[in-house]
């Protein structure tokens, strides 16, 4: 089955990087960061070059298409920071990928949504058997088109799961390849020019209680001899996030953030207010607290972590668990700025 075949690819890949193993990182200030097409506060911050002016640091950036590439460079040792949703950073964790989750970028809510073809007969989960379904592979939306399925009672084995980045998503509805995906923008957008929203993450995590997030994660070696930098990066993170709260009553897309996020993802300026008002942002002071990385074991994104990953062995996406995810989330960052 062609899902069973590239699913093997994406593990291989990430096996691949894994034995490669991750290069001794000199103490020079330099470092990569990979980032993808999200739309979030803490890209303006990249267009501003605000990383490099708070720590000195000389930073380069990289466009990845998914969180799986993202999860796969930095096996290889490419890239020392990156940001990716839950899924993929859980499935890097399970297969023994040495980075920790140190930032929580988004809580997903609505910003991702399952989209059907108009005229492709699917009006509900049940009609999707034999149809044609577009996610990127081991991303937050794969995982949720997996638990939408599951609780439809439908065997993701009658489904034709493709593996696709978000760009090949777009140009495969264009051409009318695919039935449905899951994705988020810019690309959504465009899907639902000629689709329907079938069921959004916000409604699958409000009715199974598996909840997807889009985070940052660091390289744990890096990370040793880079802490100064990293406190500086999360504060970055956190004024930006900051910035879009204390504008979001009036933000639009002629503010200033609208137009530097649009510019860094391709997409359409109106539509960051729309998106950003689908996600949550939480604070540094928020993140410090088991309401998201603290609390070890019990904090919610250690659980997160854990019910993605068992789903995704369940599934056969990955093939162990560990029995605790917070040794791979870092609180001390947020810790240290919320101060």
């Amino acid at each position: 089955m062609k899902t069973q075949i590239v699913r093997r690819m994406v593990l291989g890949g990430i096996a691949a990087g894994l034995m490669v193993g991750l290069p001794a990182h000199a103490q020079k200030k330099e470092v990569t960061i990979a980032h993808q097409d999200m739309l979030v506060p803490w890209h303006q911050a990249i267009v501003r070059g605000e990383v490099e002016k708070a720590t000195g640091y000389k930073v380069n950036y990289k466009m990845f298409g998914g969180g799986g590439d993202v999860i796969r460079a930095m096996a290889s040792g490419q890239v020392q920071i990156g940001e990716a949703g839950s899924a993929p950073i859980a499935s890097g964790i399970s297969q023994g990928l040495p980075v920790e989750l140190i930032w929580i970028l988004d809580d997903i809510a609505s910003a991702e949504a399952l989209v059907v073809r108009n005229g492709s007969g699917v009006n509900t989960l049940a009609d999707l058997k034999g149809k044609r379904i577009g996610v990127p592979f081991t991303s937050t939306t794969h995982f949720h088109t997996l638990v939408a399925l599951e609780s439809a009672g439908v065997d993701p084995n009658t489904v034709k799961i493709l593996n696709m980045r978000p760009p090949d998503i777009a140009a495969a509805w264009s051409r009318g390849d695919i039935d449905a995906t899951f994705i988020w923008n810019p690309v959504l957008d465009k899907v639902q020019s000629n689709g329907k929203v079938l069921i959004t993450s916000g409604k699958i995590s409000k009715d199974t209680g598996k909840a997807t997030f889009d985070g940052i994660v660091v390289n744990k070696e890096w990370a040793k001899d880079h802490k100064d930098f990293l406190v500086k990066f999360v504060k970055v993170v956190a004024d930006a996030d900051e910035r879009y709260r204390k504008a979001k009553a009036t933000f639009d897309a002629n503010h200033a953030m609208a137009k530097d996020v649009a510019k860094l993802s391709g997409a359409k300026p109106e539509l960051v207010p729309t998106t950003m008002a689908l996600m949550g942002f939480p604070s540094a002071k928020e993140q410090a607290t088991s309401t998201w990385l603290g609390g070890g074991k019990n904090g919610a994104a250690a659980k997160s972590l854990a019910a993605t990953a068992a789903f995704l062995k369940a599934q056969g996406t990955i093939s162990a668990t560990l029995p605790d995810y917070s040794v791979a989330v870092n609180p001390s960052y947020a810790q240290a700025v919320a101060k």
